[in-house]
């Protein structure tokens, strides 16, 4: 079981996890040991809410497939056990980035006090300049 949050929980039998060989540089287990997981979890046939089915759905992550399915390897690490936590994490991050509700930015004008010492800056940053100016005589 999977808990994302307060009243939201995933049960084990939506996600799916096997374990393959994971790639990279060969060792003394390399072609025996199957350590890497493969995370699959289907989002329109899940249990979760409405509105996270959504959120995830219209995320724009290279391990949704358009299908609603989430594929995730994990490999990272040299022990099965490892590598299943960390792709449920993983999953897990994917899920509640989803909900982040990102606030919107609101305009603001610039106070007057503040424009008035930027023109001050630039006056003084002119003086300096024409100070640095050859003298003609």
């Amino acid at each position: 079981m999977l808990k994302i949050s307060n009243s939201v929980t995933l049960q084990s039998w939506e996600i799916q996890l096997s374990a393959i060989r994971s790639q990279g540089a060969g060792g003394q287990n390399v072609n025996k040991v199957s350590s890497a997981i493969h995370l699959q979890f289907d989002i329109p046939n899940s249990s979760l809410p409405a509105v996270y089915k959504e959120k995830l759905m219209a995320l724009n992550d290279g391990r949704i497939s358009k299908q609603g399915v989430i594929t995730i390897k994990a490999q990272r690490f040299r022990t099965q056990e490892q590598n299943k936590d960390d792709a449920l994490n993983r999953l897990l991050e994917l899920i509640q980035s989803a909900m982040i509700v990102i606030k919107k930015r609101r305009e603001t004008k610039p106070t007057r006090a503040s424009k008035e010492r930027r023109l001050k800056s630039k006056t003084i940053k002119g003086q300096t300049k024409t100070l640095r100016k050859k003298i003609s005589y």
